[in-house]
């Protein structure tokens, strides 16, 4: 048997702090976070979706109140102030000089990780991170769904990150001199 807007409501006000947070991660902002889950509660009972439980509410909720933050962060991307021009040109001059030096051994790392990646994956990442598209864009532009755009990043984030860790592991146990 279904929940009922009761239900759903009580089950969304006991789990509010857990759902701002999740818009507050990707938004940043207390305000927005809670408009965004007043607009979740709101579409829970408003929008004719049926929940059978309140595990399938909570799920959808968290996934609701991402996406909202998401689409929050799209629509202020064009009221942001940016900086000048000329503080852009010095920015990148500045970071170009650093690339040369060292940063560290998870950045070298991840270098080397990023080099094995498959030409397919590759895209994927520079599409999103180093061009910043969307992932909608990004789906649009290799011929794939949202979903399995969503689904191949997180799977290569994971595979980054293990691989990062073996290596960064692999370096802890080389000695440094020897006896």
């Amino acid at each position: 048997m279904p929940l009922d807007h009761e239900a759903i409501l009580r089950h969304l006000f006991a789990a509010r702090q857990r759902l701002s947070a999740a818009a507050w991660l990707i938004v940043h902002d207390a305000q927005a976070a809670e408009d965004i889950f007043q607009n979740v509660a709101l579409k829970s009972v408003t929008r004719g979706v049926t929940f059978e439980h309140e595990g399938a509410l909570l799920s959808w909720a968290t996934i609701s109140a991402k996406r909202e933050a998401i689409d929050w962060l799209r629509k202020r991307k064009n009221e942001t102030l940016g900086l000048e021009p000329d503080v852009l040109d010095l920015l990148d001059h500045e970071w170009q000089t650093k690339t040369a030096q060292p940063e560290g051994a998870r950045m070298e790392a991840l270098r080397e990780c990023l080099a094995d990646v498959p030409d397919k994956s590759r895209e994927l990442l520079e599409l999103r991170y180093f061009e910043g598209r969307s992932c909608q864009e990004v789906a649009e532009r290799v011929g794939a769904g949202i979903e399995a755009v969503y689904q191949r990043l997180s799977r290569l984030h994971r595979q980054l990150k293990k691989c990062v860790d073996q290596r960064l592991s692999r370096d802890a146990d080389t000695p440094v001199c020897s006896a």
